[in-house]
């Protein structure tokens, strides 16, 4: 398992965690089994997006013995009306349902406690007017029930400004292969590089469609953070392409993929033993018409490099640190197997990029800011 930081929180969290919304409805030995095997093979982030009574009963049992080796997550405005699960904006309910998840999780605490998703601007108005769900995310972290607060949501513009507001220290945000190309994704990524705020990518396989054994698939604009699309696939896509992908985007933390049973737990833990070839996502890419020529996509296709430079990494780091220069991003830099002062400008990594990525001035970019 690798670790990465949460950005401004300082929690070092696994790069796959566990969402555990289709763990719903499973038996509590299901539950128990995922969960454990989870926590096993390093798995240290859980995100628990519903406030149900079975669901909650099943992860209680799961984690007794387990809280301190997790971190845990809720949603404030996840609720619950007539036993099914319900959106609110009321302070009152939230508070019911989130003191009553504490209660039925057997802990004192949440690390983080996301406003739930907030999509429209009237929403996210309702969310931080006063009195509503953000003063009482913050009463609770001032009572010891949340240490962070963070915004869960599928739009672009909205989850931008929760991000550039400074009241939020993590975002959740769907990210998958598929709305690479997405209008304002690239920069809502960077506005969290530069304010440091920590990204969890939810929905990796787009709501399992990206997964599906159809050729022509839609994914709906919720999905994808911006408009609905309609996508041909050529041939299918593994749970570890998906995974390659979300994992390489820079900002990103973490990400939840959805897992109801021991098999697709193991699906996609198998992307730490899965060879590089077989994570290649740049095909998905060309094939979905999902990218903008000369952005780099972190692929690696333009490797080997005589100099032995890790490109698609280099690239990253440079795209992270032009929005806020941190000490682990130097760390990082500086842990790279060669610099970017090592190129020899030959350009052979430009003529093997598929994506018209002009790779030279780029790695001049990472040497004036790395290097200077």
């Amino acid at each position: 398992m690798e670790y990465r930081r949460l950005g401004r929180t300082g929690l070092d969290v696994s790069a796959i965690g566990l969402g555990t919304e289709y763990l719903n409805g499973q038996t509590r030995q299901a539950v128990v089994s995922v969960v454990h095997e989870a926590i096993n093979r390093g798995v240290n982030y859980l995100d628990l997006v519903f406030s149900l009574p079975e669901y909650l009963g099943n992860l209680g049992a799961a984690l007794r013995g387990h809280r301190e080796r997790v971190f845990l997550t809720a949603h404030l405005g996840s609720t619950v009306k007539d036993g099914q699960y319900c959106k609110t904006r009321s302070a009152k309910r939230s508070e019911r349902c989130f003191l009553d998840l504490l209660a039925r999780l057997g802990t004192d605490r949440v690390d983080v406690l996301f406003l739930h998703n907030c999509n429209s601007q009237k929403d996210y108005q309702q969310v931080i007017r006063p009195g509503g769900p953000l003063d009482l995310a913050r009463r609770f972290r001032q009572e010891g029930k949340a240490r962070f607060i963070g915004l869960s949501g599928h739009t672009i513009s909205t989850a931008t400004q929760a991000v550039e507001s400074g009241q939020i220290d993590v975002l959740m945000f769907p990210i998958h292969v598929a709305g690479n190309a997405v209008p304002g994704k690239k920069d809502l990524l960077q506005a969290c590089a530069a304010h440091d705020v920590g990204l969890v990518a939810m929905k990796p396989f787009a709501g399992g469609k990206l997964l599906s054994k159809d050729r022509t698939v839609r994914v709906a604009g919720y999905q994808t953070g911006g408009e609905a699309l309609n996508l041909k696939k050529s041939s299918p896509i593994t749970p570890v392409q998906c995974l390659s992908y979300v994992l390489a985007q820079a900002g990103v933390s973490t990400t939840v993929p959805g897992c109801k049973n021991l098999g697709e737990m193991a699906a996609a833990l198998a992307y730490w033993e899965t060879p590089e070839e077989e994570r290649d996502f740049s095909a998905l890419l060309a094939d979905f018409e999902q990218y903008v020529a000369g952005d780099c996509v972190y692929c690696n296709h333009c490797l080997p490099c005589p100099s032995a430079i890790d490109v698609g990494q280099t690239v990253r780091l440079l795209e992270m640190a032009r929005q806020r220069l941190t000490a682990e991003l130097r760390a990082a830099y500086d842990a790279l197997p060669a610099r970017a002062s090592d190129c020899i400008e030959c350009g052979a990594c430009t003529e093997r990029c598929p994506f018209g990525v002009d790779v030279i001035p780029k790695l001049k970019l990472a040497i004036e800011l790395f290097e200077s």
